[in-house]
């Protein structure tokens, strides 16, 4: 290699202060300050009445990109202070506000607020996973981290885990590791090879899976139509007869790769009965991955425990801290049951993990992780479990399923509205019943916009098949109960927005008529 050397020694420009890096014990007191000012900002701020900003989603956005003035890099910075305040306030005037005990919308809960802390002190060190010299004490961390969720889900001595940016994301992971143990049992590297000398992969899942099981076969080269909907029964659930005629049914040309039963579906929290499809997926040797990403966290309380009856079963698991967890998005884990799973994942990296390294003890988490930099994510949750405890995090999922059960009461005595599915964990699927049948889709479309737009509510929306197989799919309102600060009159209040919505709507739908 040819350097030319130079010929004199460059100039440097005068060195910033250490306040400037958030590592340095200076840098620490003015992270914590400068919140400090970006909070006086949101108080400060004329933050909306309701869940969310009220008005027209082009409004809204607009208004958001004025506050940030025009979109280039400007010459010079307005300095930490105005820029915090100037992001406190848009973020405060035009965003959502999760703890508002009308959002009700998504998997997406309120932040803890010592997760939130933790996640601060997280970021101010900018540890990275991947090897020790990276950060010791973040690797130490997760580990800690996953040996807890290890032991609440019961997976095992030899069981293992990784943090994920998200739920999707696990869920491809736990994939790939049962794509390439089922191409090791036919004698190929799946790896090294690709998925083409793998014949007819086949991966079988509820029909009301999430769409990320279609997006990770995709994404792993067996294409979507390598997922095998298998029908669901009258609450939901996977039917395990059904999974096992489709399992005798393969040809010598299809290969099974994996059974992903679901513990909690975004929209019922409908649990597959896990100790029959883990019978079933053993019995013909099939990696069984469960998508936990919501219903992992019944695990926190002994009331709601049991549901999760057969997740230790599983070879691989979803679970995302950031829905029922309260941590701030993302952290999700994959948990399996053998470690040595992650042995396709391995990597020798020169400047990373040599092989003399490695054995010396100096080693990180490269070999877990589709990805190589990867954030200390664990540090916010465990921030909040050694806050908590089990105790502490079981109440808040005990009171949220309260909330669900009582929105179900309350919908139930309701004329104008309908029931669609009985509650599992803390999501409630209802109808509008309107005055014509024919006209109920577009209003209970409507129904969410209106609120949408007044500000005053924040609920979801889904379709649901009102019958049999090929009935059609019908427009449905949701409750997602995330908020364990919420209270009973905060679901009466909730329910009175959608039937003042409603009523409104059909007089619109009756005045355009006449």
């Amino acid at each position: 290699m040819g350097v030319i050397p130079l010929t004199e020694a460059p100039s440097i420009h005068p060195s910033f202060p250490p306040s400037l890096l958030a590592g340095s014990s200076e840098g620490l007191t003015e992270v914590f300050a400068a919140l400090g000012e970006a909070i006086d900002a949101v108080r400060a701020a004329a933050r909306p009445t309701g869940p969310i900003p009220a008005g027209a989603p082009a409004d809204v956005l607009l208004s958001a990109a004025q506050a940030l003035g025009p979109a280039r890099l400007p010459a010079e910075g307005l300095g930490g202070k105005a820029a915090l305040q100037l992001l406190a306030t848009t973020l405060t005037e035009h965003g959502i506000d999760l703890s508002h005990p009308r959002a009700a919308a998504h998997l997406q809960p309120p932040s803890l607020a010592v997760a939130v802390a933790a996640d601060a002190l997280a970021s101010a060190t900018n540890a990275s996973l991947d090897t020790y010299d990276s950060g010791p004490s973040a690797i130490a961390v997760e580990r800690w981290l996953i040996g807890v969720l290890i032991d609440l889900a019961g997976l095992g001595k030899r069981a293992d885990g990784v943090l994920t940016p998200g739920g999707s994301l696990s869920n491809l992971l736990g994939l790939l590791l049962a794509r390439d143990a089922a191409a090791l049992r036919r004698g190929l590297n799946a790896r090294q090879d690709g998925v083409a000398a793998l014949p007819g992969p086949v991966v079988f899942c509820s029909e009301l899976a999430h769409f990320s099981v279609q997006r990770a076969c995709a994404a792993l080269g067996l294409g979507e139509a390598a997922v095998h909907p298998v029908p669901t029964d009258e609450r939901r659930r996977m039917r395990p007869e059904a999974l096992a005629a489709a399992l005798a049914a393969l040809t010598p040309d299809q290969t099974p790769l994996a059974v992903v039963a679901t513990a909690g579906t975004t929209d019922f929290g409908s649990i597959d009965p896990l100790p029959q499809i883990a019978e079933i997926a053993a019995d013909r040797g099939i990696w069984m991955h469960v998508d936990a990403a919501y219903g992992f966290g019944a695990l926190f309380s002994e009331r709601l425990a049991g549901r999760l009856a057969g997740l230790e079963l599983a070879d691989s698991v979803t679970l995302d801290l950031h829905k029922i967890g309260w941590q701030p998005a993302a952290t999700s884990v994959l948990l399996v049951s053998d470690t040595s799973a992650f042995t396709a994942l391995d990597r020798e990296v020169a400047y990373l993990n040599p092989t003399d390294d490695s054995e010396a003890g100096y080693d990180g988490l490269l070999g877990r992780s589709l990805q190589t930099t990867r954030r200390p994510d664990a540090v916010k949750a465990a921030a909040t479990f050694l806050t908590h405890g089990r105790t502490g995090m079981g109440r808040m999922v005990e009171i949220c399923h309260d909330l669900a059960r009582y929105a179900e009461h309350r919908i139930l005595e309701e004329p104008e509205l309908e029931l669609v599915a009985p509650v599992e964990l803390t999501t409630v699927v209802f109808r509008y019943r309107g005055g014509d049948p024919a006209d109920s889709d577009r209003l209970n479309g409507a129904l969410r916009r209106r609120l949408l737009e007044s500000g005053s509510a924040l609920i979801g929306r889904t379709e649901v098949r009102s019958g049999g197989p090929g009935s059609p799919q019908r427009v449905c309102l949701k409750f997602t109960l995330l908020n364990p600060t919420a209270t009973a009159d905060d679901i009466d209040g909730l329910v009175d927005a959608v039937l003042d919505a409603g009523r409104a709507c059909v007089r619109l739908t009756e005045e355009s008529a006449a």
